[in-house]
């Protein structure tokens, strides 16, 4: 049996070293998804040969990603499929793009059953289409940002700060209040693994190395947006949250950080604003700004 461990800040060097040679698009391909979101998925980590190893457990059960590395590849899907095996668990692979499909055809040919997973398909945008919001298709998204600037004249963005993190925290629970006053239970769920992971990687932002901006209106937090680069073409949005009420906010966080990303990396091409969950709501929202691409995700089990 492999020696998993729950991610820890101090793992994120080795970790990031191993990522970079996969250089993915996919969002849990992020140190700071796999540290944050640990209590919410399990996810546990380990080094095996110089990959990065990762097991978790989802809606199918448990799982591992795709080693990220190099090396031995098919000597380190062997000793997952042995970890597996002595847990009494099926061999399953989650995550998988095309081109991991494609790797693991060739290198185990005919031996997995393959399934999509569209609920965790990434959405990816062209940086410079969401920091100027141009063409005929965005013009809603344009007028959105205008009837914000123009209800609230003392509008201003700011780059996320310590302290204003903590206001953050507070302005995100009171948004959560709201929002479960509106939700069914299940959507209620996923709002307090969000929490969870939200606060963990607030806690640990400096060592996580992300980077963040807010927008305040009359002085007060009224939107907030955290992230960090995650390729190197890819900047990954991992939290965004804005009042609903205020018309406009999520609309100008999204405008705002976009530009202030492209000021800061002018090598990232794309945003991934991750996964809609399958939440009919947070899929028209994402599908209403026309991805540029999918991070189609797939499942892999053992025959």
């Amino acid at each position: 049996m492999l020696e998993f461990h729950t991610p820890v800040p101090e793992d994120k060097a080795w970790v990031d070293a191993r990522l970079a040679r996969g250089n993915y698009r996919g969002c849990e391909y992020s140190f700071t998804n796999l540290f944050a979101w640990a209590p919410a998925y399990d996810q546990k980590i380990a080094d095996v040969d110089g990959f990065l190893t990762a097991r978790l457990k989802g809606s199918l059960g448990y799982g591992y990603l795709w080693p990220a590395g190099a090396g031995d590849l098919d000597g380190v899907l062997s000793k997952l499929e042995a970890d597996a095996e002595s847990r009494g668990e099926p061999f399953r692979l989650v995550c998988l793009t095309p081109r991991q499909m494609d790797e693991l055809e060739a290198i185990r040919p005919g031996q997995f059953v393959f399934a999509a997973d569209r609920d965790g398909w990434d959405y990816l945008y062209e940086i410079d289409k969401l920091a100027d919001l141009g063409g005929r298709k965005l013009h809603s998204k344009r007028n959105h940002c205008r009837r914000f600037e123009t209800n609230n004249p003392t509008w201003v963005y700011e780059d996320m700060t310590v302290s204003a993190l903590a206001e953050c925290i507070e302005m995100d629970a009171e948004w959560d209040r709201r929002s479960r006053a509106r939700e069914g239970a299940g959507e209620a769920q996923d709002m307090s693994n969000e929490k969870k992971a939200l606060l963990l990687a607030a806690q640990y932002g400096r060592e996580l190395g992300l980077e963040g901006g807010v927008l305040r209106v009359y002085g007060e937090v009224v939107a907030f947006t955290m992230g960090d680069v995650l390729s190197s073409d890819t900047f990954d949005v991992h939290f965004e949250k804005a009042y609903s009420e205020l018309e406009g906010a999520f609309a100008m966080i999204n405008r705002e950080f976009a530009r202030r990303v492209r000021q800061r990396h002018p090598e990232i091409r794309y945003l991934n604003r991750e996964d809609d969950m399958g939440v009919e709501g947070l899929r028209r929202a994402k599908e209403s700004y026309y991805p540029d691409l999918m991070v189609e995700k797939h499942s892999a089990v053992r025959k």
